[in-house]
């Protein structure tokens, strides 16, 4: 298991609000991956070699590459501003570790669900999941160099409801994983826009695209 004291300077006492993403998904679609590509420190790592012993109860369908896999979650850390920090928990994938995803969930403002479109059926436990937790979700397809699918195919193949951004990413790149993140925080931001318009109409058509607009990017 990794980790690493961050090479930036120290957090300062007014980055006071912690806000809590979570990357979910099936078994070897990049999870992993996206929160190395896109922690300003070096991520907290569970990481472990795949052995004989897990080939009877691990599917490796798709993903016989594999060597390593997550045992319970990984951990970054992005700063959004002076004020604000997003953490960063990659959840595992593997059947045998759902049991820790509701605790991973407590807490959570939203999560990305990552899919392989070559492996969709994976990802349909995760959305399932945080649909029972009420977690406010997007989806994103990580590019594996698999068959092109259009959107429409996606979502009905995942069943998403026409409100659940789609988004396509390259786990691998800072500025694509980057990318999932802002569309995750603007997509809360609409949301609780549209909470606060059905509270008090008066609200309604004055702040319902603002705080998009207005939504911190991560410090390069």
């Amino acid at each position: 298991m990794d980790s690493a004291t961050s090479d930036r300077a120290a957090l300062q006492a007014t980055a006071d609000n912690g806000l809590k993403i979570v990357v979910v998904g099936g078994f070897g679609v990049g999870k992993t991956t996206m929160v190395r590509s896109v922690s300003e420190i070096r991520p907290l790592n569970t990481e472990e070699t795949m052995t004989s012993a897990g080939e009877a109860v691990d599917d490796l369908a798709g993903v016989q590459s594999k060597t390593s896999t997550t045992v319970a979650f990984d951990f970054g850390r992005i700063t959004l501003d002076a004020r604000s920090v997003l953490y960063l928990f990659g959840a595992p994938g593997q059947e045998r570790f759902w049991f820790l995803w509701d605790r991973l969930f407590s807490g959570t403002l939203g999560a990305v669900v990552l899919v392989d479109t070559r492996r969709l059926a994976d990802s349909w436990y995760a959305i399932d999941r945080l649909e029972h937790h009420g977690t406010p979700f997007i989806v994103a397809c990580n590019d594996f160099g698999g068959p092109l699918h259009t959107e429409q195919q996606i979502r009905e193949a995942l069943d998403l409801s026409p409100d659940v951004p789609l988004v396509e990413c390259d786990a691998r790149d800072r500025s694509s994983s980057k990318y999932v993140l802002i569309t995750l925080v603007e997509h809360l931001y609409a949301l609780s826009a549209a909470r606060a318009a059905t509270a008090d109409p008066a609200l309604a058509g004055s702040t319902a695209t603002a705080p998009a607009a207005q939504t911190p990017e991560p410090t390069p």
